[in-house]
């Protein structure tokens, strides 16, 4: 029998932290969508006078075969790219003079070196140097550069923003009834334990339980679930969901940031500002490249001037090999897909607290199951009552043990309870309560000591087990009234559907599962056999459970220990990746590194297969956005002149932009493969 402890749930400092960041991160949010309209205004002022410095540039005339020239046309020109300069380029210049004074050259470092080389030398020409000017080749830059950051900027926050429009999409108002009078409030003044109305059709304001009513909820949005799940009194209804075809009421549980669904934007906004070691590695690439670009542009200037060439010669291949160089699609290679794959797997019932652990569920070589829960229901209908001393009757046997355990949030204790109540049974007060982890729970009832114990604690006491209790393919629990085994309870838990296509999809990955649970030998026997799994453990007390793990790693084995939070703890922190399986409110398992808001085993193999999908993305990118550099950097430099082949600053640009875009589309192709 597991412990009779209640499941985690966040500590409060940990929740005025995450409503700060919430705080500060829709405050980020309302900068990055400033940022976004400035990026678009300049782009397009920019691009409209880029046009007369296009038709004023003499290349371009010599290249479409027009002239067009008078008086002062070349201080014009100067003046106009001037403009586009200083307008169009102040991000990329503002952005040069923070990366160089905070000692982290980077990106803009580049853009702004190639721009301002660029626009420096030109305006040279201008005023007497021997030479051809390239302002068209830095405005066209210019445009390019905006353009890219702009849509760059829109696809990160797009992938966002995704979970701020489902807080977005809540209701404001809400039917509360007071004195059997109900009325429309604001959501923001309702409180705990209000009652209110949920009409068919309606999204559910808050998080609570039903007081009264029965309909299908739809929880699809938070859930991923794509079934309309049957609520009934007793049961909880997420804020966000769907109330489908009955009228409600509900007491309120959480309101304001203890929702649901508030908790899960913070967790994903944590999850995508975390950084992994991918993300870490994609940011000292960017550095190394930025390096590699300054010192191949210095070099290639100073190779062709040793070769006798002109400097204006010199100096545009050096300003097409910084141009060339700019990482811009290494610095999104990763973050794009760090959005996109955490807020899908949000859409799906993934919350990811631990982003490293994801990415590494490509090396997952065994998956751990704990049984109760997970592979089953956790139900656990209580089927009959075996008295075992005859003084006692059937109904007084469950009247006693529920007095301790209506202390309890076990399973075993929610079979028993909804029991008693079936039967109507009138539950008794009960004192000294203690919860013994792993083996059952005690107390004081009407001046009786009553233990509710599994088999493990009857051995560890070597009390004899009663023959007939060790026959039963199911979870027997004990009831010891002063020291004497009074009788026994069966419990029946059913396998859910989908377990069995979970160990499936594992066993076609390659990855191997093992069952470990509290229940006895016959139980874990029946559960693996059913589910065709490579193996099981019976009889595991939770420290057991650690114990396993860390032997499994000691044989090198990358291992993922699923559970449900409960008694999972230690074995989910030690596990390489650790997932908690749980439904609701109660999903906020602390030591867990990936969250199943669904209890659908299923997930635990897609998880799994979502964690592969992202690494394999970022991998791709990373090899593009560094890939095309290799290829280009020498191009640049003017390796192939001699056979007629040379990239100027603006083609430069384009192919920059042309491999930014590409890693966008990748990234966002993300979707389609986790959907």
């Amino acid at each position: 029998m597991n412990n009779h402890t209640s499941p985690m749930h966040h500590d409060h400092a940990q929740h005025s932290m995450n409503h700060e960041n919430n705080k500060t991160e829709h405050h980020h949010d309302k900068h990055a969508g400033h940022h976004l309209a400035d990026f678009r205004k300049r782009f397009i002022v920019s691009s409209i006078i880029t046009i007369p410095v296009l038709a004023l540039s003499p290349m371009i005339q010599a290249w479409l075969g027009f002239r067009l020239a008078f008086q002062g046309s070349s201080y014009l020109l100067a003046a106009l790219a001037t403009f586009i300069f200083i307008y169009g380029g102040k991000p990329f210049l503002k952005g040069l003079y923070h990366e160089v004074k905070d000692n982290a050259i980077g990106m803009m470092t580049l853009i702004g070196v190639a721009i301002t080389v660029s626009w420096a030398y030109s305006l040279a020409t201008t005023l007497g140097l021997e030479g051809n000017d390239f302002y068209w080749e830095m405005a066209t830059l210019i445009d390019i550069m905006l353009i890219g950051h702009y849509f760059e900027m829109k696809s990160v926050m797009g992938a966002s923003n995704s979970l701020e429009m489902l807080v977005n999409m809540m209701p404001d108002t809400a039917h509360q009834i007071k004195d059997s009078k109900e009325r429309d409030v604001s959501v923001d003044e309702l409180e705990k334990d209000d009652i209110l109305r949920i009409k068919p059709g309606e999204k559910i304001p808050v998080d609570g339980i039903i007081t009264k009513g029965e309909s299908h909820i739809d929880e699809s949005m938070l859930t991923g679930e794509s079934k309309p799940i049957k609520k009934e009194k007793g049961q909880k209804v997420i804020g966000g969901s769907i109330n489908s075809n009955g009228s409600l009421q509900i007491k309120v549980l959480n309101v304001g940031k203890d929702n649901y669904l508030n908790q899960m934007v913070s967790m994903v906004e944590e999850a995508q500002k975390t950084k992994s070691k991918t993300q870490n590695f994609a940011d000292r690439a960017a550095k190394i490249l930025t390096f590699v670009a300054l010192g191949a542009g210095f070099l290639t200037l100073a190779i062709w001037m040793l070769l006798g060439y002109p400097f204006v010669f010199a100096l545009e291949r050096m300003v097409t090999v910084m141009v060339i160089c700019c990482p811009h699609a290494l610095g999104l290679a990763v973050p794009l897909v760090v959005a996109i794959s955490t807020s899908v797997s949000a859409q799906n019932g993934f919350l990811i607290r631990n982003r490293t652990a994801f990415e590494n569920a490509r090396l997952i070589t065994t998956v751990i199951f704990d049984k109760t829960g997970t592979l089953t229901k956790g139900s656990h209908e209580l089927q009959d009552i075996h008295v075992l001393n005859s003084q006692y009757t059937n109904q007084e046997l469950l009247r006693l043990a529920s007095g301790i355990e209506q202390h309890s949030e076990h399973y075993i204790a929610k079979g028993m309870m909804k029991k008693a109540k079936e039967l109507n049974i009138d539950i008794p007060s009960s004192e000294s309560f203690n919860s013994m982890p792993g083996k059952g729970i005690e107390g004081n009832v009407e001046n009786k000591h009553i233990e509710v114990v599994g088999p493990n604690y009857l051995k560890e006491k070597n009390i004899e087990v009663p023959e007939d209790s060790s026959n039963y393919v199911g979870t027997v629990i004990y009831i010891i009234i002063n020291q004497k085994v009074a009788g026994y309870f069966t419990f029946f838990d059913q396998i859910r559907e989908s377990s069995l296509e979970a160990i499936q999809i594992l066993k076609k990955d390659g990855i191997h599962n093992l069952l470990l649970t509290g229940d006895n030998e016959k139980v874990a026997k029946e559960v693996s056999a059913t589910l065709k799994m490579d193996d099981y453990l019976a009889n595991v007390l939770p420290h057991d459970k650690l114990q396993k793990v860390k032997e499994l790693q000691q044989k090198g084995e990358f291992v993922a220990m699923t559970g449900d939070g409960v008694n999972d703890a230690p074995a989910l922190a030690q596990a390489n990746v650790g997932i908690a399986v749980g439904s609701g409110t109660d999903v906020a398992a602390e030591t867990a590194d990936i969250i199943l808001v669904d209890s659908d085993p299923k997930d635990i193999a897609n998880v799994i297969l979502f964690g592969k999908a992202t690494y394999r993305k970022m991998i791709q990118n990373l090899w593009w956005a560094a890939g095309y550099n290799i290829i280009t950097i020498p191009l640049a430099a003017g390796i192939l002149y001699h056979w007629g082949i040379l990239l100027n600053p603006a083609v430069g640009a384009v192919l920059m932009s042309l491999s930014t875009i590409v890693v966008a589309i990748n990234a966002q192709l993300l979707k389609k493969e986790l959907s």
